[in-house]
């Protein structure tokens, strides 16, 4: 079955009390407070969840236990004074709280924004299978790119309040088709490697029929990124799939002559337009890349232009 639109929540207007939780790793509160005063500056109300500034304690590279960072995430979503949900970072961990949510009470909250990406990705995923919502794919609150890059912020603030400004969305300069062509079908993807660990589980998406799938991923060789796209391929969640629109690969080895000669290998056999460089995930001034909605993606031109704005 081809993949639909999913239900757009409403964007947000100043003043709206936004939520920022910390469903995956650590959270520096050095990088916290300056996001913080950000969301404010844009006349936003940020509230932070009990337990984001926790640390897990055994693990450290989880921000604190699977049920306070599950507490965390779905009381938020819940609290029918918040607008929208903003994860403070990825990390690790988004996995082991997933299946500790009441996935019927946060659909009985109804849709709000939520926003996040890399360990996040895990995440979008959910909210798309359990939920049907259209999510953010961009910087997150205490992020490096949201606190340092006036062009991240500046695109992901126009995604939050006026999306129509940004229904067209352009790559990043260097952008190229990897696979010339041109398609359309509804957004989805995220972090190449959270995909493959979501291969296999009780409501993961059974393939990509009818979509346009978005892939980026950090700190992975190219072995590795091999074995990741492999999974994908042997699993089916490439099946059907109409383009792929390719991020950043930051720390992934060198881009001309290992990462390049492998997209090509795992992708253009597929038959299907494929643009690189076209500017979101793990590299710096990312886009803010909505989840769920129908778009044409132009991969020679470097294009996706959105069928609606984002959110309602």
């Amino acid at each position: 079955m081809s993949l639909v639109p999913l239900t757009r929540p409403a964007r947000l207007v100043p003043g709206a009390r936004v939520a920022v939780v910390a469903p995956s790793g650590p959270v520096p509160e050095d990088r916290l407070k300056p996001g913080l005063d950000l969301l404010r500056e844009w006349g936003l109300d940020p509230v932070v969840g009990a337990h984001v500034l926790d640390r897990h304690p055994e693990f450290g590279y989880l921000a604190g236990t699977d049920a306070d960072r599950a507490a965390d995430l779905q009381a938020a979503w819940c609290d029918p004074s918040v607008a929208a949900v903003l994860c403070a970072r990825g990390g690790y961990g988004a996995q082991r709280m997933s299946d500790l949510l009441d996935w019927d009470a946060m659909r009985a909250a109804g849709p709000k924004p939520f926003l996040g990406f890399s360990d996040i990705t895990a995440l979008h995923e959910d909210f798309a299978t359990r939920l049907h919502l259209a999510t953010l794919h961009g910087p997150m609150a205490a992020g490096i790119d949201f606190l340092q890059h006036e062009g991240a912020r500046a695109h992901l603030r126009a995604s939050l309040f006026a999306p129509e400004a940004v229904q067209v969305l352009h790559a990043a300069e260097g952008a190229r088709a990897l696979v010339p062509g041109r398609a359309e079908g509804i957004t989805f993807g995220g972090c190449a490697s959270l995909l493959a660990a979501e291969r296999g589980t009780p409501h993961a998406r059974p393939d990509g029929a009818g979509g346009l799938l978005l892939l980026e991923d950090v700190g992975e060789e190219a072995y590795r990124l091999d074995r990741i796209l492999t999974q994908l391929l042997r699993t089916g969640l490439l099946d059907g799939v109409r383009g792929i629109l390719l991020g950043s690969w930051e720390e992934c080895g060198p881009y001309e002559s290992e990462v390049r000669p492998l997209l090509a290998d795992r992708l253009g056999g597929l038959g299907v337009p494929v643009v690189e460089h076209f500017g979101f995930g793990h590299g710096r001034g990312a886009l803010t890349m909505p989840l769920g909605v129908r778009a044409v993606l132009d991969a020679d031109a470097g294009t996706l232009t959105l069928a609606e704005p984002a959110l309602a």
